[in-house]
């Protein structure tokens, strides 16, 4: 069950499926993230095994997202951080699975609202196989992703947003 809407300033939204090896990396990283943030009701962390047009509602309603992935197009282990702008899809809206630049476009054309800061952060995957274990460059990136997870989170809260005083 979400926290009450107006208190939620940052939205960690993870994806990846936990019996494909290294994309199970997202919802590894929503666990840990859940249960570092779990005292701060600004935060609020959804895992899921993809990105699905309903996730748009919770975009409107928060100040900042972080979108986290692991990426395929990346050396593995190589950690990334990019700015996500709306970008409607291609051919058509996909009804099973999104990018976090479409979830942004539905967001603004279905509540004309979009967070403030959206950042994709990803992890190069070595392995997609099927399994429930990472390669090894997946573990040894974990602990720098973990921190950026965490820096960025606290960057975006201590930023001043609509209606917050410095």
């Amino acid at each position: 069950m979400p926290p009450q809407s107006n208190s939620i300033r940052c939205l960690i939204l993870a994806c990846g499926n936990t019996l494909r090896g290294d994309d199970g990396v997202g919802p590894w990283l929503a666990a840990w993230a859940e249960d570092r943030f779990a005292a701060d009701p600004a935060v609020w962390v959804i895992s899921r095994q993809q990105w699905t047009p309903d996730l748009a509602e919770e975009l409107a309603q928060v100040e900042s997202v972080i979108f986290v992935d692991c990426a395929i197009d990346a050396p593995p282990g190589m950690v990334r951080v990019a700015r996500v702008q709306p970008c409607a899809p291609h051919a058509g809206l996909a009804t099973h699975h999104m990018g976090a630049p479409e979830l942004l476009a539905l967001s603004q054309e279905l509540y004309a609202s979009l967070p403030h800061n959206a950042l994709l952060l990803t992890i190069g995957a070595g392995s997609i196989e099927m399994g429930e274990t990472f390669s090894q460059a997946v573990n040894d990136a974990l602990p720098e992703m973990c921190r950026l997870i965490e820096g960025t989170v606290r960057e975006m809260l201590n930023k001043e947003g609509p209606g917050q005083r410095a």
